[in-house]
């Protein structure tokens, strides 16, 4: 189906939030959760798929579902309708710090491939499913796993990446890269995972064993703070798994923290 035409702001510098503005029937798609706010006159609805395929019948639909539960994801998707008669607006957040990024399909050859988690929200007629990596290293040892998200359609699409975003713009050149600092880039490059170099480096650097290779003409937008990593430092630095307290707060956030039962 034709991808609707929507227009939008971005709200915000480290937490942002997309306001999407549709004209009257112009419809967005968004990941479950991701709603901030909406004016008057736009209703909701879950729905199983993406919509932009309305002739898809209950089999089509079952199995793309079966396909977003491999990603993690929701088998359901949120609809977001404008039925007044004016123009109203409704906003998506970022799940946690970093930048939201629009990817607008008509300007990438009409296909993007991003991490699982990092989809926000698109406009309807954008196809939203899930492509396999071919390459073995890829697949067992891409950080993020084997399984992408693959965006398609002449629309925009938001993605949220964490951190500070870089996009780089590869002609015929190759770029390595940490495994989970990968966003999303377009399906004309090249994605495999390889080796960091020798045992040394990879068992004391800090690296990590692998990491991700890009190669060939167009674009990808990586993350300075993957969240992966974020989670680690925190579950690191928290008392209850043995992490070392910080001292923040008071001289007597100890003594608050056994009164709270932590």
């Amino acid at each position: 189906m034709e991808t609707h035409e929507i227009d939008y702001e971005l709200i915000g510098d480290d937490m942002q939030i997309v306001e999407i503005e549709l004209d009257p029937e112009e419809t967005v798609v968004a990941e479950a959760g991701a709603m901030n706010y909406l004016e008057e006159g736009i209703e909701f609805e879950a729905k199983m798929g993406d919509g932009s395929k309305p002739r898809q019948g209950m089999f089509g639909k079952l199995f793309d579902a079966g396909k977003r539960v491999l990603t993690g994801e929701s088998i359901f998707m949120t609809h977001f309708t404008n039925h007044g008669i004016l123009k109203k607006k409704v906003a998506f957040a970022a799940p946690y710090p970093g930048k939201i990024i629009c990817m607008d399909l008509k300007k990438l050859s009409g296909e993007v491939l991003c991490q699982k988690d990092s989809f926000l929200c698109a406009a309807l007629g954008t196809q939203i499913s899930i492509a396999f990596q071919k390459r073995l290293g890829a697949g067992f040892f891409g950080g993020e796993g084997f399984i992408l998200q693959k965006l398609q359609g002449s629309g925009k699409a938001f993605v949220h990446a964490g951190g500070t975003v870089v996009t780089k713009e590869l002609q015929g050149e190759t770029l390595r890269v940490d495994t989970g600092c990968v966003v999303a880039f377009e399906s004309s490059l090249q994605f495999d995972v390889q080796m960091a170099g020798g045992l040394k480096s990879m068992f004391f650097g800090g690296e990590g064993l692998f990491l991700a290779t890009l190669r060939g003409h167009g674009r990808v937008w990586l993350q300075s703070l993957p969240f992966s990593r974020l989670a680690d430092r925190v579950i690191q630095s928290a008392p209850s798994f043995q992490g070392k307290d910080k001292g923040e707060g008071s001289v007597l956030g100890g003594l608050g923290r056994l009164v709270d039962g932590d």
